[in-house]
């Protein structure tokens, strides 16, 4: 089994990673989804921020991990590639529980072409303004994504095209 570790701050290109990883049989484990379903169980809005702040509650409430542990139940046998992995907390769970040999891969964008993409989008948790979309990356930053990404064994960068990206991620399945 192969297990790849997904991140990256928001707007960068994430889920482009993904769709290519869904072409090439992996598993896809969304650490948001669980955050998610879990803020649905307990009754909770789900708006961007409130998800947020459910989701670094349970972090204080438990541990730095509780969002890997929680992934971990959701996990087939296959590969799989778990997407939303923010801390060195969270990779530290996954290693001890999957093994060492996991990856972790990092998708990397400048600030200007995130929020371009996030404005673009148009969902629901789309920054409105520049301080907005300020405000959710230093949020990220705080919980240690930054550390997570420079210690990416397999960083992509994604200012290009979209088929330029797909390219380089199917480029890196095939490795």
């Amino acid at each position: 089994m192969t297990t790849i570790l997904l991140t990256g701050m928001p707007g960068c290109g994430k889920e482009e990673f993904l769709n290519v990883a869904g072409v090439v049989n992996f598993e896809i484990v969304r650490m948001g989804d669980v955050v998610r379903q879990y803020a649905e169980e307990t009754g909770l809005s789900m708006e961007g921020h409130s998800i947020g702040s459910f989701a670094n509650d349970e972090r204080e409430k438990h541990h730095p991990a509780i969002w890997a542990q929680r992934t971990m139940l959701r996990m087939g046998s296959g590969d799989t590639v778990i997407d939303g992995v923010r801390s060195l907390e969270e990779v530290g769970f996954f290693k001890q529980h999957l093994g060492p040999e996991l990856r972790i891969v990092a998708v990397h964008a400048s600030p200007e072409t995130r929020y371009k993409r996030l404005v673009d989008r148009g969902r629901d948790d789309a920054p409105v303004t520049e301080e907005d979309f300020a405000k959710r990356d230093e949020r990220e930053l705080n919980w240690g994504i930054g550390n997570v990404i420079a210690k990416a064994d397999v960083m992509l960068v994604n200012e290009g095209s979209l088929e330029e990206f797909h390219k380089a991620a199917k480029s890196f399945f095939e490795y």
